[in-house]
């Protein structure tokens, strides 16, 4: 296997995971991130079995079960009805059967961020990334801000997410965001330890609880509450004030009442925009794209941050088995090409269920679709979905 020497733009968990698996096959890496010094954003996430895999592959799964929460099921209500219209477990999977893990994004981040330092691999900050050049001899330049230009390389991996500059715009944005905080878990509130639950009215409202475990360093375990808002609606939610949203929150849902009662400020709360897209062409001549910046959507079936994870394990294996780099953009590609186009459809499809204006969709939901998912083999096939496992990423991957 030939060592190259690899430019890595973003320190998110896909950039410092990608670093981490090529330092150790003895590529030269060196990662660009453009804040002075590298740091999380967002609240929390879902890491499912498929992200597990590729983190126990790093040496971290222990660490993060460490502090994350163990989640064995997604449940779901719409309203005060009480009427069940999410209803997924994990153990429907049978021997497969494995579990999500609720963790914050500092957490996720700091592992793979001391896993970095501890490696000695190279973070080079406030580097802006703007664009990238050819050189003659199919290496690549990254051009940052201010007219600098750093290389060439013999591989560019952008993990600068959905707004990259290394890539053309494509996809269109989400009308619905989320709302997110994190916040102390209430130990006596009545919600469940080992579960993601929502609450539901319509389409168009949504309030969630993920517990996240605890980040590095801290005792006390949080949650994630996340509240559904269309992004046209941000300045009017500001406008109406924390005690009118606060009202409508704790009618939905009782037992968020201890979490909003820790929200003395909106800026407590961070707003989320979320966009559909999938870019045509993820790799070109010395230089691929990886996780958001090729393939990203909205949150419903918390897949970013796994399928993130699966493109640089893929990447790693096109670069250990190619003799050149060409050769191994195209094998990473057709490694995780099916899964992408899988999931991004499957998204595209239950992402209306869920965030919406429509009224028609959740009546089905509610009223059809819900109490028919309790049955087999339809259990089985929403855990297989939630999970990451529907078509068997795993074992392309050899994991």
């Amino acid at each position: 296997m030939q060592r190259h020497h690899i430019a890595i733009a973003g320190c998110g968990p896909a950039g410092l995971a990608t670093a981490l698996l090529l330092h150790r096959d003895g590529h030269h890496v060196t990662l660009f991130e453009r804040f002075d010094a590298p740091r999380p954003v967002g609240s929390g996430l879902m890491i499912q079995p498929t992200g597990l895999a590729v983190l126990r592959q790093l040496g971290l799964a222990d660490a993060l079960l460490d502090h994350g929460a163990r989640i064995d099921r997604l449940h779901g209500e719409a309203g005060s009805s009480g009427r069940v219209v999410l209803d997924v477990r994990y153990a429907a999977l049978g021997r497969r059967a494995g579990f999500g893990v609720g963790v914050h994004r500092a957490t996720l981040f700091a592992l793979l961020h001391d896993a970095v330092l501890t490696a000695g691999i190279g973070i080079e900050t406030g580097c802006a990334v703007t664009g990238s050049e050819m050189a003659a001899d199919d290496r690549r330049f990254l051009l940052l801000e201010r007219g600098r230009r750093v290389g060439p390389f013999d591989l560019v991996v952008d993990a600068l997410g959905t707004r990259t500059p290394l890539a053309p715009p494509c996809g269109r944005a989400l009308a619905y965001g989320a709302l997110w905080g994190t916040f102390d878990w209430p130990a006596d509130a009545g919600l469940d330890p080992g579960a993601l639950e929502q609450r539901y009215r319509r389409a168009s409202v949504m309030v969630g609880v993920l517990p996240v475990g605890r980040v590095p360093g801290a005792r006390r375990r949080q949650a994630a509450l996340f509240w559904s808002l269309r992004a046209d609606r941000l300045a009017a939610w500001q406008a109406a004030g924390l005690d009118a949203w606060k009202a409508e929150v704790s009618a939905l849902w009782p037992a968020t009442a201890h979490l909003l009662d820790q929200i003395g400020s909106p800026d407590q709360l961070s707003f989320a925009r979320y966009a559909h897209r999938t870019l045509p062409i993820p790799a070109e001549t010395g230089m691929i794209h990886i996780g958001d910046a090729w393939h990203s959507a909205s949150p419903q079936l918390g897949q970013g941050a796994n399928m993130a994870l699966l493109d640089a394990y893929a990447l790693t294996l096109g670069l250990r088995r190619s003799p050149d780099v060409a050769t191994a953009l195209g094998r990473a590609i057709a490694l995780r090409r099916r899964h992408v186009r899988l999931y991004q459809a499957l998204t595209a499809l239950f992402t209306p269920v869920y965030q919406s204006d429509s009224r028609a969709l959740p009546f089905v939901r509610d009223r059809i679709v819900g109490p028919l998912s309790k049955l087999w083999p339809a259990t089985r096939i929403q855990a297989a979905m939630v999970s990451g496992l529907i078509g068997n990423p795993l074992a392309r991957l050899e994991l």
